[in-house]
């Protein structure tokens, strides 16, 4: 699935413009989750059985309330990861 496919899905059925205070600290919140995850080691891509409190489960929250928030600011993230790739190709010397 691309960036964008993704952005559309959580969109569809997770738009909410009028809040995006709450989009925000459930980003926060997963954060300190991954942290946790990190912490306790639980690297690798896991099976269903093993999913819940993995990195990649978190990994998966933060990327999604990424993506809600982006969507709330009318933001494309795959086209700004191009302009992004951009400005750091002269930066880092790329």
């Amino acid at each position: 699935m691309k960036l964008s496919e993704l952005q559309s899905h959580i969109k569809e059925f997770d738009y909410a413009p009028d809040l995006p205070e709450h989009y925000f600290l459930k980003l926060v919140e997963e954060v300190g989750e991954l942290s946790e995850s990190i912490r306790s080691g639980k690297g690798g891509q896991p099976d269903l059985e093993d999913l819940k409190g993995s990195i990649a489960e978190e990994l998966y929250d933060v990327l999604y309330y990424v993506c809600a928030l982006a969507n709330i600011y009318d933001v494309n993230l795959e086209q700004t990861h191009d302009l992004k790739e951009i400005l750091n190709k002269v930066k880092y010397n790329r």
